[in-house]
């Protein structure tokens, strides 16, 4: 289920004292009250009827604002891994080793290419949920496709991507061996 931030939602302050609440309360719930024939709007005046219930409970507000500060707490997780330039550096790794373990598997069976879920999730050192975002991606993009039998295989792109990745990255670690050489 998702969070609602209901401090958002009747864009006020999560330090607002109970009049305010009421206030600001009032003022939307005349705007979006499906009465109202030019602003009248059900989904957005229940959410406030909601927000506002919460809200002017104690009770209930002192157990929200529990969840609003994991929630806070996760969004400001989210906004440093966001500005973190090595995230991407480490999704492109995890991509390229899906890719490479695909390619090979390919390899190995063209007529049976496929790797399920949880031995894609074993491979590739990846958990469940971070791989998902890569599957969903590769996927996308047209490098991997769902066999009929529902496991995961390359596709003619995808082998084009693992191979160009390799390309691009030869002359780096051919430069590298010849410095340690000399």
């Amino acid at each position: 289920m998702t969070f609602v931030d209901y401090y958002e939602l009747l864009e006020i302050s999560p330090r607002a004292t109970p009049e305010t609440i009421e206030r600001i309360f009032r003022y939307f719930a005349k705007r979006y009250h499906p009465d109202n024939r030019e602003t009248g709007d059900e989904r957005r005046f229940s959410d406030l009827v909601e927000a506002h219930n919460t809200l002017k409970d104690p009770a209930s507000r002192a157990q929200y604002d529990i969840h609003y500060g994991e929630y806070l707490g996760h969004q400001r997780e989210t906004a440093q891994e966001a500005s973190d330039p090595r995230v991407v550096e480490k999704d492109t790794i995890v991509q390229d080793r899906v890719l490479s373990l695909l390619c090979m598997k390919r390899r190995q069976d063209v007529n049976n290419p496929g790797i399920g879920d949880e031995e894609l999730e074993r491979l590739s050192g990846c958990s469940r949920e971070h791989l998902e975002f890569h599957l969903w991606y590769l996927k996308a993009k047209g490098f991997i496709g769902r066999t009929e039998n529902g496991t995961f295989a390359i596709t003619v792109q995808g082998i084009d991507r693992a191979y160009s990745e390799r390309q691009e990255s030869r002359p780096v670690a051919t430069r590298l061996l010849e410095s340690t050489a000399s």
